[in-house]
């Protein structure tokens, strides 16, 4: 490994981030073929891509794992994760997010600023992740950067600084103007090599005219730019550069290129402006932590105490391997690391330079790389790993929680020890996965962020773990409760076969309550001993598992008033026996009323789809509750039955174009429709499947 490429100043993490289709893998790909890391160049149509090496991501044609690739530009260490696009997908950007220390927001130039590319840019404000953007497919018929650029300025609010000019248009698309040094980037489609020119003279004016704006904008924003541009009206090329640094690192601007990825136009000048624009490990603050409760910062410094995060957990057929982002310190093959969160230490057992699913072993990484290593077992996505002498928790990455579930069975009994071994596995490797049994109605439910990823997660239990499974919409918990009660239902339990018998004689009331269960004794006299009402109550319990409907039973009063005993053959269990056995004669003799699980469902939404979003809630049974303006969108709050929600993830996209979020709350239990409830009868809270929470992007299928 030579240290003239790893020296900090030369290394740049960074992500590929837009919208799906934006054209984030073939930006990568060219960035691959123009540094010499691959020798041809890979399309995502033909499946040939470096990092859609996943059979699902080839014959999707998009990005469902964010894949970790390196290279080597002007001298300068370059390691790229290019992110999915898909919302649903949005967990591994956030992942990818957390350890970079910039990005590439890659536009469309003929749609502009799309929902998903709001979605991740919202994402890296959040991660305070410095950015430069990329308008791609100027050569497409529509294609206008000031359009892009504007959409840029209205959606995103940045303050764009466009630094280059198209030469030519559409399918004439040849170049780029350089606008801070006054020059043509053109490729010769002989050689391939990027040619630099003088500007040509039909722009000459028009890129004099553009450059004077650029001046006048990033003067507005440096104040050593403005003092260089008072005293000479005009600013020099290493001082626009220096200031566009600046703009790009403090977020103040943003540095706005173009080109066409597709026909290797302007990628050799983006890899210059990642150099020249985006931060170093050296540039971003030194990464803090905590240990015993006291917060510590770790320096970027190879030197410095080993620091590391682990951001993916992938399966690879050498085994498993751990993805990481180092901050501080060398790890060697061989070394002993911590697990600061359980305190387990393990052995390296190889250090890998990543490139998508090809892996080139190194002797040592340092601080600012990012590297996969071999050997960890118990390593997860969000684990920090540490010097064992010198421990530090990093913050890991939140996970989102689900949205959308499906209930998987594996066909035949000799399946289902694999099924639940190979969703251990998908956990593992992907914690927006959520896999678990409903203890109400025994289904094994598997949960993500929406339709989409968990198509491909059953997909992967199919061909990765050869478990077939069969899947299904989840079974909603219902419940039932009391709509008219009844006084007075007498239970004589008898029994006699030889021996000891069994005598127990209740009197029960039941009636509707606005809570869970409550049981009293109002029998005085003594005819019925305190040990004999605990038992009665244990009963009634029991009883409360299966209602005459066939669901557990909520909200009532069950009220013992009167007893019998017998001297010799009354006891605990047959009181017990008693309460269980009159409790049920006495629900069949009540008015039962069904109740279906209810979510409090908000859903933040922009102002010009929320007739549609209130249209939709409504055919769901969703009763609106509030609403309220904020910022140019409006939040609506509605009481939703949850099986209404199956669905809404993929609805609520598509009708608001993927700009809504929601989350959902369980809210408890309330009359399901052809069930009249007794006046005065309230929701009772309740817990179960049907109860599950969730949040998301797009809708809570759960």
């Amino acid at each position: 490994m030579r240290t003239d490429t790893h020296h900090l100043a030369t290394v740049r993490n960074l992500g590929i981030l837009a919208h799906v289709d934006a054209g984030k893998t073939t930006v990568t790909e060219r960035i691959l073929y123009a540094t010499g890391a691959t020798h041809r160049r890979g399309e995502v149509h033909d499946g040939t891509t470096v990092t859609d090496f996943d059979p699902q991501e080839r014959e999707r044609g998009i990005t469902i794992f964010a894949a970790a690739v390196s290279c080597v530009w002007d001298g300068h260490r370059v390691n790229l994760i290019d992110t999915p696009g898909h919302v649903d997908f949005a967990d591994e950007v956030e992942r990818a997010l957390r350890v970079l220390d910039g990005a590439v927001a890659v536009f469309d130039a003929v749609a502009g600023v799309e929902p998903q590319s709001e979605a991740v840019w919202r994402q890296a404000d959040r991660h305070g992740v410095p950015r430069i953007a990329f308008v791609n497919k100027l050569d497409r018929p529509g294609a206008d950067l000031d359009t892009a650029v504007e959409s840029i300025r209205t959606r995103l609010h940045p303050a764009p600084l466009v630094v280059q000019l198209p030469i030519g248009a559409e399918d004439r698309f040849t170049g780029v103007v350089d606008l801070p040094h006054l020059r043509a980037l053109v490729r010769d489609d002989g050689d391939g090599a990027v040619r630099r020119a003088p500007v040509p003279e039909d722009l000459r004016e028009e890129a004099l005219r553009r450059r004077r704006l650029l001046e006048e904008a990033v003067a507005a924003l440096h104040p050593a730019a403005l003092e260089e541009y008072c005293a000479r009206s005009t600013l020099s090329a290493g001082t626009l550069t220096a200031a566009l640094r600046d703009l790009t690192l403090s977020g103040e601007g943003l540095v706005v290129l173009c080109g066409s990825a597709y026909r290797d136009r302007g990628v050799e000048a983006l890899l210059d402006a990642v150099v020249s624009y985006l931060p170093s490990p050296l540039d971003v603050p030194a990464v803090r932590g905590v240990h015993e409760g006291t917060g510590q910062e770790r320096a970027a410094d190879p030197g410095a105490p080993f620091a590391a995060l682990v951001f993916k957990v992938q399966a690879a057929p050498t085994g498993r391997l751990t993805c990481l982002r180092i901050y501080s310190g060398t790890v060697r093959k061989g070394d002993v690391v911590r697990d600061a969160g359980t305190g387990r230490t393990e052995r390296v057992g190889r250090v890998l330079r990543v490139r998508a699913d090809r892996h080139v072993p190194v002797d040592r990484a340092v601080a600012g790389d990012i590297v996969a290593v071999a050997g960890l077992k118990g390593a997860r996505a969000g684990t920090t790993l540490c010097a064992p002498d010198a421990p530090l928790l990093l913050e890991p990455p939140g996970v989102a929680d689900p949205v959308v579930a499906v209930a998987v069975e594996a066909r035949g009994s000799a399946g289902t020890g694999r099924l639940a071994a190979a969703l251990a596995r998908l956990t593992e490797e992907d914690p927006s996965l959520v896999a678990g049994t409903d203890p109400e109605t025994g289904q094994t439910v598997l949960s993500g962020m929406g339709e989409l990823h968990l198509e491909v997660a059953v997909e992967q239990l199919r061909s990765v773990h050869g478990v077939e499974v069969t899947v299904g919409r989840p079974a909603v918990s219902h419940r039932e409760t009391v709509g008219r009660g009844v006084v007075g239902t007498a239970y004589r339990h008898v029994k006699q076969d030889g021996g000891a018998g069994q005598f127990a004689h209740v009197v029960l009331d039941v009636e509707p309550w606005e809570g869970d269960f409550v049981f009293r004794s109002t029998v005085v006299g003594g005819r019925v001993p305190q040990e004999y009402v605990r038992a009665v109550r244990a009963g009634c319990l029991a009883a409360l598992a299966e209602g005459p409907l066939g669901h557990p039973v909520t909200g009532l009063r069950v009220t013992l008033t009167d007893g019998a005993t017998h001297v010799k053959d009354s006891s605990e269990a047959a009181f017990r026996t008693a309460g269980r056995l009159g409790l049920r004669e006495a629900l069949r003799g009540c008015v039962m009323v069904l109740l279906e699980p209810v979510a409090e469902v908000t859903v933040t939404v922009p102002d010009d789809a929320v007739g549609v979003v209130l249209g939709d809630l409504a055919a769901r049974r969703g009763r609106v509750s509030g609403s309220l303006a904020r910022g140019g969108a409006t939040v609506v709050t509605a009481t939703v039955p949850l099986a209404g929600l199956f669905g809404y993830a993929t609805r609520l996209r598509g009708r608001t174009q993927g700009r809504a979020t929601f989350t959902a709350r369980p809210t408890g239990y309330a009359p399901a429709p052809g069930s009249a409830p007794t006046p005065g009868y309230a929701p009772t809270p309740g817990s179960g499947p049907g109860a599950a929470s969730g949040s998301g992007s797009a809708g809570a299928d759960r």
